[in-house]
């Protein structure tokens, strides 16, 4: 015990002389925790936190035990009472702080993935959209310069370049319409007019749509819409997200395969499926077919002919994007000799 008569000289004598004690029993508990913290550095932020409120109290309680001579004096048990009342306070809090770090944490992970993915995917779309609208651009330039130096002048030539100027000008417009869909979707402000939408009406508006492209490739067409399912949405995107899926069927089905249309219901959904005969998708670009300027490999993209319409790969990143703005939900997998993308969207009512 220290006599409160003492001098400060005394106490600084009595205090040099317990320091080495006090040291040698905290310093393996602080060691232990070290250790331990070392230990648990890959767990939870919660549980790293309590220990390092821990660590300190224990050392405490073991530095001022072994300095009274391991006798539990009344000056233990007060240093004890208050150090349980330290533990009760803040192992709470450590906990409540490290799973505040840890949610924060993860949030700004997941965000920071988010945003390179994002950068990523727009440097892909500027590189595919850059290649897609030189090409058109450098032959409506050539035929133009050619009409213009009259290196063409006979009437049905003139008339094949006009028409050839007007097909690129087509495609140009439809690639421009696809990133201003596209943008309104990514940016959040696509307004939809919703109202009860017939989708077998739909699907039969787009399948007489594109009926001279499939003429065209020589793909039959054969539509199953035995349901009339009536879901609550917008009539020209529905529309839309239909004549993306089919038009993407027909060109990935060579020349006297089938395109099959089914309009169906299963529960409270309405489900569409459009199956192709594209021979099928590679298991690891199944995730991918959805992603912005993404057309797959070379074996399931057929050569491109003059009368194929290739966008810029937009059109199912659209789709997936229109049918989520309807609370609906899209997916690809493959089926007999191609693959089945289905939507599925809520019925009205």
């Amino acid at each position: 015990m220290i006599d409160p008569g003492e001098s400060f000289g005394d106490l600084l004598t009595h205090a040099l002389h317990i320091l080495p004690v006090a040291l040698a029993l905290v310093a393996p508990v602080v060691a232990l925790g070290a250790a331990l913290l070392y230990r648990v550095r890959r767990g939870s932020l919660a549980l790293t936190m309590t220990v390092l409120g821990l660590v300190p109290v224990i050392a405490m309680l073991t530095g001022v035990l072994g300095v009274s001579g391991f006798m539990f004096t009344a000056t233990f048990t007060t240093v004890a009472l208050v150090c349980l009342l330290v533990v009760a306070v803040t192992l709470p809090v450590a906990l409540m702080l490290g799973r505040a770090i840890a949610r924060r944490s993860v949030w700004e992970r997941e965000a920071r993935e988010r945003e390179r993915a994002a950068e990523a995917s727009r440097r892909e779309l500027v590189a595919w959209i850059s290649h897609d609208l030189r090409t058109p651009l450098a032959g409506i330039r050539a035929m133009a310069e050619a009409l213009a130096d009259r290196v063409v002048a006979e009437p049905g030539e003139v008339a094949g370049y006009a028409h050839r100027i007007g097909g690129e000008t087509r495609r140009l417009s439809d690639m421009v319409d696809d990133l201003f869909e596209l943008s309104r979707i990514t940016a959040g402000t696509l307004a939809l007019t919703m109202s009860q939408v017939a989708l077998r009406e739909v699907v039969g508006d787009v399948l007489a749509a594109q009926t001279p492209l499939a003429t065209r490739k020589r793909v039959r067409v054969l539509a199953d819409a035995a349901h009339a399912p009536v879901v609550l949405g917008s009539d020209p995107e529905l529309a839309r997200v239909v004549r993306n899926l089919v038009s993407n069927a027909i060109r990935h089905t060579p020349p006297e395969g089938t395109v099959a249309v089914q309009l169906g219901v299963e529960g409270r959904h309405a489900v569409l499926a459009v199956d192709d005969a594209c021979g099928g998708i590679p298991d690891g670009e199944l995730t991918r077919v959805f992603d912005v300027a993404f057309r797959g490999s070379a074996a399931r993209t057929p050569s491109r002919t003059d009368d194929d319409q290739v966008g810029g790969g937009l059109g199912l990143a659209i789709a997936k994007g229109l049918v989520e703005a309807h609370h609906g939900r899209i997916g690809a997998r493959n089926h007999g000799p191609g693959c089945r993308f289905e939507v599925r969207l809520p019925l009205a009512g």
